[in-house]
């Protein structure tokens, strides 16, 4: 599918794969301090963010666009580096890994129930979800190294969002108009059901970083309506743009 606009996001991608191998990985050695509530709630991301993504680099093939399936071999390359990331965070507060755990497994399956748009869709809840997750932990943590992982890992979020905006866009335009409402209301639903599990799930260490469960619930619900918008193929802001801050 030559032409497709994914050539930019592989330009995207490329360029800032560049920019990790420049820049010098936090400095590690220094330690780190986390609550306990916290350094749980990680353990579970950590989780979460490592996979080798096959499922998803499968049917980004099956898709028939080369610079799609190229751009999201360099998604998941960024997603396995968050998990890298937080597993040498928790290493420095001396906090073990998980082997996995129970949500992980309910979420890939599924995410892998049926095709490419209904995984980008699970996809993108837990995206909202990272999203307002590592801001709060950013902007709640006082030690520097935690905020500093926390902000690097909360850029590339919100930067996969509109690049999974753009393929929903272009997958919701091949339903009929009579279907497509559905198609929102599903996403909603899957989104309210995502940011109410993590709210829950999740809570001890949000009010640890002086986030409250309904605060939690009402940002990422207000940026799945946002996001709901420009997925839809007509009207709405523009794919490219990502959340706002």
């Amino acid at each position: 599918m030559p032409g497709s606009g994914f050539e930019q996001w592989v330009a995207e991608f490329e360029a800032e794969k560049a920019r990790r191998e420049w820049i010098a990985d936090p400095e590690w050695a220094r330690g780190v301090e986390l609550p306990a509530v916290v350094a749980r709630s990680l353990q579970k991301f950590q989780v979460g963010e490592d996979g080798d993504g096959a499922n998803l680099r499968a049917k980004a093939d099956l898709a028939g666009d080369a610079a799609y399936a190229a751009a999201v071999r360099l998604f998941v390359d960024e997603e396995r580096n968050h998990a890298r990331l937080l597993a040498e965070l928790l290493g420095a507060a001396g906090v073990p890994l998980l082997d996995g755990h129970w949500s992980d497994g309910v979420f890939v399956r599924v995410r892998r129930l049926l095709g490419l748009r209904t995984e980008l869709m699970v996809l993108m809840v837990a995206e909202l979800v990272a999203v307002e997750y590592y801001r709060s932990l950013r902007d709640g943590l006082a030690d520097p190294l935690a905020r500093e992982v926390t902000d690097r890992i909360l850029r590339d979020e919100r930067r996969h969002i509109p690049f999974h905006v753009r393929r929903l866009r272009q997958s919701f335009a091949e339903l009929a108009p009579a279907a497509r409402p559905f198609a929102h209301l599903s996403w909603l639903l899957l989104a309210l059901a995502g940011a109410l599990f993590v709210a829950v799930d999740h809570g001890p260490a949000l009010h640890a970083v002086r986030t409250s469960r309904g605060r939690f619930l009402l940002a990422v619900t207000r940026h799945a309506w946002t996001v709901g918008t420009r997925m839809a193929p007509r009207g709405g802001r523009t794919a490219a743009e990502p959340l706002p801050e």
